[in-house]
């Protein structure tokens, strides 16, 4: 047969009409087809060795195979770590993981949610902290909403938006975890590297560290607080900036782990040396701090599973009230803050 076999040409070696041969392989969202009929024409198409366009069974299905996963920088270890877990899981489902970053842009995430409409995939995943953005949000939560309605569905990995699912980390409750296994130590002069300003992620361990600090009667002088862009560099002009104020501090809690390595690097440049002259923590306990020396205290998440859950939670559909998960973190104590006198 010269050129390509197509779907008519199968319809024809089976015998059957074109619409029943494109239910058959494609499948349908409204009609099913006989199973000795469907039999027929899945012979005729090995015979004929044709090979289904996934465009159209798309369009039959309604839907493709694909899960869209959405982060703010596959280069984060944070964002890697749940990657891993979501392709994990969508590959024993037989599915296939559409990635897009942001990186770290606002507004990107509406973007992208309309793309993947678009493309017609089975359901979208969102990871990471959002920012204090009354209408950026509501633009994300209205994007999602008309994907939801069109028969997507959709899951998110950080904090609730409301109407749907959402595996929401416990940053507030995980950062004042720390900051009362710091104090126990012996720590009394604490500074925070705290991320942008107006990201909900580092402003809520921001928050539970310096407040419960407060509340054990060592409160962070506003001095000892930094803004810091949200990455591994960001930590490190943190750091520089904070030492550079010449304070007086035994520990820095950095609001995520990337922050904290870059910390660290810092502190060492500065002729510090972490784990004797000056206590740093983070926040994650990402797989990269396997190679970081000194070992590095921080708060474990087990990311990984955030993302199979996710896809769990995204692929359950729209319930009649959205489903919110929470994860705690646990703390992990290093070398990187050993106990004080």
């Amino acid at each position: 047969m010269a050129g390509p076999v197509t779907l008519s040409d199968v319809a024809r070696e089976a015998g059957v009409s074109l619409a029943t041969a494109s239910r058959a392989i494609n499948g349908s969202a409204n009609r099913t087809v006989r199973p000795e009929l469907r039999e027929r024409v899945l012979a005729a198409a090995a015979r004929l060795h044709y090979s289904p366009d996934a465009n159209a069974q798309a369009m039959a299905r309604g839907r493709t195979s694909t899960i869209g996963l959405i982060v703010h920088d596959i280069a984060d270890p944070y964002f890697s770590s749940i990657a891993a877990g979501v392709t994990a899981a969508a590959d024993e489902l037989g599915l296939v993981v559409t990635l897009a970053t942001t990186q770290h842009q606002r507004g990107r995430e509406q973007q992208f949610v309309e793309i993947l409409q678009s493309q017609r995939a089975r359901a979208i995943l969102i990871a990471g902290g959002r920012y204090d953005d009354p209408e950026g949000t509501a633009a994300l939560t209205e994007s999602l909403a008309g994907y939801v309605a069109s028969g997507g569905s959709v899951a998110l990995i950080g904090q609730a938006l409301e109407g749907f699912s959402t595996i929401a980390i416990n940053n507030r409750s995980g950062a004042a975890a720390l900051a009362r296994s710091m104090h126990g130590l012996g720590y009394r002069r604490a500074a925070v590297l705290a991320g942008p300003e107006g990201h909900i992620t580092a402003r809520d361990r921001r928050e539970g560290f310096v407040q419960t600090l407060a509340d054990l009667g060592t409160p962070v002088p506003d001095a000892h607080i930094v803004d810091c862009a949200f990455t591994r560099d960001g930590g490190y002009e943190g750091m520089r900036e904070l030492l550079g104020r010449d304070t007086d501090v035994d520990l820095v809690f950095a609001v995520n782990d990337v922050m904290a390595v870059g910390a660290m690097a810092a502190a060492r440049d500065a002729g510090r040396e972490v784990g004797v002259d000056l206590a740093v923590a983070g926040f994650d306990d990402i797989v990269t701090l396997r190679d970081v020396s000194p070992g590095l205290t921080t708060v474990r998440l087990p990311l990984d599973e955030l993302g199979a859950k996710a896809i769990e939670l995204a692929l359950a559909g729209p319930g009649p009230e959205a489903t919110v998960v929470d994860v705690d973190g646990e703390v992990v104590v290093r070398a990187s803050t050993p106990p004080r006198a």
